[in-house]
């Protein structure tokens, strides 16, 4: 059984039911750790900013509901993933890239290399000229070239 149930209502906004039959409405979900744990710490928030209900493991949830709150965490958050370097034009800043993300292909203009940010041993993430970031999950397991592309700029 699950400990709530979140649901649109007509206007298209989540609403949070509570197992004592309490609902919220407008919800937002909010993970506390977007990068480092996806899957842990999730919150979800009124109108006002209070926190309703705070989730520490997604993965305690059943699949359908896990996947109703993925959905709205989604269409919150903007993290493209960057999965392959195609193209770079310049290895002098600024240059264009073009990349391969869980979203699709894209070109954006990298600035400078202090856009470029280590977060962990593995874990970059890439600003934009645009203010967009681009994460790229585990740069050990990205292709050759794209490594050969990246070793350019790290």
């Amino acid at each position: 059984m699950n400990p709530f149930d979140l649901s649109r209502d007509a206007f298209g906004r989540w609403v949070l039911e509570m197992p004592d039959g309490t609902r919220h409405a407008p919800v937002t979900a909010l993970r506390a750790y977007p990068v480092s744990a996806p899957d842990e710490g999730v919150a979800l928030m009124d109108a006002e900013g209070h926190e309703l209900l705070w989730l520490p493991h997604m993965g305690a949830l059943d699949a359908p509901l896990r996947d109703k709150l993925m959905q709205a965490l989604n269409e919150r958050e903007f993290l493209p993933e960057i999965l392959q370097l195609t193209q770079v034009s310049s290895f002098a800043t600024p240059s264009t890239w073009t990349v391969l993300t869980d979203r699709g292909e894209t070109q954006f203009l990298l600035k400078g290399e202090e856009d470029i940010r280590r977060l962990t041993g593995k874990v970059l993430l890439i600003n934009d000229i645009h203010g967009v970031q681009y994460m790229i999950r585990d740069l050990a397991a990205m292709d050759k070239h794209s490594r050969k592309l990246l070793d350019r700029f790290l």
